[in-house]
């Protein structure tokens, strides 16, 4: 058992959002396994009510407060010091005393890194041995987001990619081993940082399929009769917000047109201006619900049409762990290990989205074996800890490295 350091931009409980998800599951395998030592953010006061669940997992933790209003407002001061925004966004004072003072004391034996941000806490310390979980290249978000706004954003956006690509590069030169999401996140880091290769590699998500089982039996939260279209998602995250709008703006209508009973979920938290503005007779505005699961039970299918997806998707993952008929974009479903018209259904166009929804809806026995097919596939490739795992010979040989260290 070993002393880690793991800082998280993001208070990683509940697992609820798909960030969330991912560094809540590489919490409670690391904590299964070593002694951790936390040091995270809230920026969401509803996050204040499960700080008392962390405990278990760490021997020591610091959570700093962030306000994303002023975050902002600080984050400008990145065009002065020509630095990525992203940097000064999630800089504390507060968090880096804590850092400085748990290195100092506690012997930590490595730390492990949740997304490119919080690098900065320990960046330019070569002797710490470091794990960096990108997760995505996050850099490559910000400059795919550039082409969809007006300018300034769209030059903001292509200066945030720019810059947070340069941190990027100088965080994985510095990590002792680099980990994102898919092996093509992997290869599309490489490719900009070509002398990282061999020292970078995929990490998988996986899902909690006894926590997203269709055998948990939950009370319908749809009315009788209606046939319920079912997307979930944080919906103050651009690509989210896009995805629904684009749905509502060029599928449902024609939807229904055939399918009058037809209404379109949108379930998840923080729902953004944009996203309320689209509730109307055929579509409901969720906002944070106490369980995802019974809104994918009781789905007729579940539809997944972000236009710009970087890695595994969580919301995919767990409808079909729940045994749900899934039409996915290609940007979402070419990072998932399964089959085409067997596990799920991708769509490219509008015809596609149309023409998949209608043949399930036409069809409750192929919705049925395609749900059936996709759980069975979560259950054999998506194991949190078979994937995490991979992890755990890094963590040990920076642990027994540091010990040779310390005895020389």
């Amino acid at each position: 058992m070993s002393n880690l350091l793991y800082l998280v931009h993001r208070l990683p409980y509940p697992p609820n959002k798909g960030d969330k998800v991912r560094s809540y599951h590489l919490l409670k395998h690391l904590a299964a396994r070593h002694r951790v030592f936390l040091g995270t953010f809230i920026d969401d006061p509803q996050d204040e009510a499960y700080v008392d669940k962390l405990p278990p997992f760490c021997v020591d933790m610091h959570i700093a407060r962030l306000s994303p209003p002023v975050a902002k407002l600080r984050s400008l001061s990145g065009l002065l010091s020509n630095e990525a925004l992203t940097l000064p966004y999630y800089r504390n004072a507060g968090l880096q005393a804590w850092v400085s003072c748990t290195l100092r004391e506690q012997n930590i034996d490595a730390a492990v890194i949740f997304s490119s941000a919080m690098a900065q806490y320990v960046h330019g310390m070569q002797q710490l041995r470091t794990l960096v979980d990108f997760v995505d290249v996050d850099s490559a978000k910000w400059t795919q987001y550039a082409p969809n706004h007006r300018w300034p954003m769209s030059w903001l956006y292509r200066r945030e990619g720019e810059r947070l690509q340069t941190f990027e590069r100088s965080v994985a030169q510095q990590a002792t081993h680099s980990f994102f999401v898919t092996e093509n996140e992997a290869e599309l880091f490489c490719r900009s940082a070509p002398e990282c290769r061999g020292r970078v590699e995929a990490m998988c998500n996986g899902v909690d399929a006894d926590f997203f089982s269709p055998e948990n039996i939950m009370i319908s939260p749809f009315a009788s009769g209606e046939i319920p279209l079912v997307f979930t998602g944080a919906m103050d995250y651009w690509p989210n917000v896009d995805a629904v709008t684009w749905f509502t703006e060029e599928i449902l209508p024609q939807l229904l047109q055939r399918w009058p009973g037809l209404r379109f979920y949108i379930v998840g938290r923080s729902p953004a201006p944009a996203v309320l503005a689209l509730a109307k007779e055929h579509i409901v505005v969720t906002g944070t619900v106490d369980d995802v699961r019974p809104y994918l039970q009781h789905a007729i299918v579940v539809v997944a049409p972000l236009r710009l997806a970087r890695g595994i998707q969580n919301k995919v993952l767990e409808a079909m762990a729940m045994g749900l008929p899934v039409v996915a974009s290609q940007e979402c479903a070419g990072a998932i290990d399964a089959v085409p018209e067997r596990d799920f259904l991708i769509a490219g166009t509008v015809e596609d989205y149309l023409r998949h929804i209608e043949a399930l809806l036409q069809s409750p026995e192929r919705a049925a074996f395609m749900g059936k097919a996709a759980r069975k596939q979560v259950l054999a490739r998506y194991s949190w800890d078979a994937h995490l795992s991979i992890i755990d010979r890094h963590v040990d040989n920076s642990c027994i490295d540091a010990g040779m260290n310390e005895s020389a």
